[in-house]
């Protein structure tokens, strides 16, 4: 049986309002009813059995067995003993006088203005069990952290992002509140298209765009699409090889080097499909030589390839002129994959595929007619954020800002770590420091030690990738919110080795 609560009314422990029980023996449960005090608030689930201590005893019981259990965690607000009352068919004066005694015991507490609530303690004072020797509990998570991956969540645009939704819901037309297109919102397609064409040199036909929930889900749909063995760079994500060995596609590695993937592995190797990061290789760094660029078109058009070219943080460079998208040199042979994890948050869970043609009907009929869709008011938002030029502000904003941490984080190294080479720094939101081969995995533990969570640059390598493996570690600054940022470039400097 539950009973209603009005958070507005006062939770007095005691009082002289006498009631009637309107219950019978056996088990009673609190319900919400037409009775005074229970058509409102919270409910307590409450049952209550026959045994010593009349009604009161059972109240008390029940209570307490809530406690004991965790049900009732610690903290939790009760009822006004008036509504608990009139919920249980019980005298007031039942209700009252057993939160005074359960205060009294120390299961409950009680002050003026917050009402009676379960006390901190999970036993009471006299239990009779023996208490538990305490130890300092773990932080959760560490004090500062460099791990790459995300943008600086404190320096979400709020305002406008505020403004952008509010505009885009009143001018939503009915329809965006039904099923919709698998596609995605006809507003967030053009508006995508416009923006990437402009920035991205990329050819993009509305039509052609299929938003997705992020980078994951376009390459869980394009590795079930794409039938055969497609080829990945010997450093990247291993969450992405796993998807496409989820999705049963065989990989191999391209070697890289400082012009990023060596694509002149790809004729003859039987790779049908080749999933690049292009404009800014991940990890290390670096852009596809133009040269390596021609070449890896001339494979797909050779070999019916298709190239599958992941623009992760395409907006944010800094000391070289933008790349553009290969797809920019044929969009028939060239998939290519954006979001605005890196640019704006991953929270938001949208991305976008740019499809050759021969690719949209079978990428739409997998995607289904309702499943992996982004939500439509997040798109719409997007759309007006794009439009507006407010997301453009915002990559000029945070590309400033990040370009400050880049130039912090060379000059803290330079004057404590000059021994210690950074590379990869001419674009995107990340760094590679090179270490002395056999040092990686103790820098990173010394870095845990001072509270620093970063990864070291073994982590990115495929498992089948040739050659000698080379120490660094991959370090996210544009992770940290602004006020931490100095105490994370510390911590690091502190955890890396002494000069050989």
């Amino acid at each position: 049986m539950k009973s209603k609560v009005n958070p507005r009314e006062a939770s007095p422990v005691g009082g002289a309002e006498e009631g009637r029980s309107t219950g019978g023996g056996g088990p009673v449960r609190g319900g919400a009813g037409g009775e005074p005090g229970g058509g409102t608030g919270s409910d307590l689930h409450l049952e209550l059995s026959e045994g010593p201590g009349g009604r009161r005893g059972a109240l008390m019981r029940a209570l307490r067995d809530a406690v004991r259990t965790g049900r009732l965690a610690p903290g939790t607000r009760l009822p006004p003993y008036r509504t608990l009352a009139a919920d249980l068919g019980l005298a007031r004066n039942t209700v009252a006088e057993a939160y005074a005694e359960l205060v009294a015991e120390g299961w409950l507490t009680a002050r003026q203005g917050s009402g009676t609530r379960v006390a901190d303690r999970a036993e009471p004072p006299n239990s009779g069990r023996p208490r538990r020797p305490t130890t300092p509990s773990r932080p959760r998570r560490p004090v500062h952290d460099l791990v790459q991956g995300t943008p600086d969540a404190s320096a979400f645009p709020r305002t406008a992002w505020l403004t952008s939704a509010r505009r885009a819901l009143t001018a939503a037309p009915h329809e965006a509140f039904g099923p919709g297109d698998p596609r995605g919102r006809t507003e967030l397609r053009h508006a995508v298209a416009e923006y990437l064409a402009r920035s991205r040199g990329v050819r993009a036909d509305p039509a052609r765009i299929v938003v997705c929930s992020g980078f994951a889900n376009a390459l869980r749909l394009l590795g079930q699409v794409i039938d055969g063995t497609i080829a990945v760079e010997s450093y990247g994500l291993g969450f992405h090889r796993s998807l496409l060995t989820a999705a049963g596609r065989s990989t191999l590695t391209l070697p890289i080097d400082e012009h990023g993937a060596q694509v002149r592995e790809l004729p003859g190797s039987g790779a049908v499909a080749a999933l690049l990061t292009p404009a800014h290789q991940f990890p290390t760094g670096g852009p596809l030589h133009p040269a390596r660029r021609a070449a890896l078109i001339d494979w797909a058009r050779a070999e019916d390839g298709v190239v599958l070219e992941d623009d992760y943080d395409g907006e944010f460079r800094y000391d070289r002129q933008p790349v553009g998208a290969v797809q920019g040199l044929d969009p028939e042979r060239v998939v290519y994959i954006g979001s605005i994890s890196k640019s704006l948050s991953p929270a938001l869970r949208l991305g976008w595929m740019v499809l050759p043609g021969h690719l949209v009907d079978a990428v739409l009929e997998l995607k289904g007619e309702r499943e992996s869709w982004a939500s439509a008011l997040e798109q719409l938002t997007l759309a007006d954020f794009l439009a507006s030029g407010s997301y453009d502000r915002h990559v000029r904003r945070m590309r400033r800002t990040y370009r400050r941490r880049r130039d912090r984080l060379v000059a803290a190294l330079a004057e404590r770590a000059p021994h210690v080479q950074v590379t990869g720094i001419a674009a995107g939101l990340h760094a590679v420091l090179g270490l002395p081969p056999g040092t990686e995995r103790s820098v990173v533990q010394a870095a845990a030690w001072q509270g620093l969570a970063v990864e070291g640059l073994g982590l990115y390598r495929h498992g089948e990738a040739t050659g000698v493996p080379g120490d660094g570690l991959v370090v996210g600054y544009g992770t940290p919110p602004e006020h931490a940022f100095a105490g994370a470039l510390n911590a690091l400097c502190e955890a890396l080795p002494p000069p050989p």
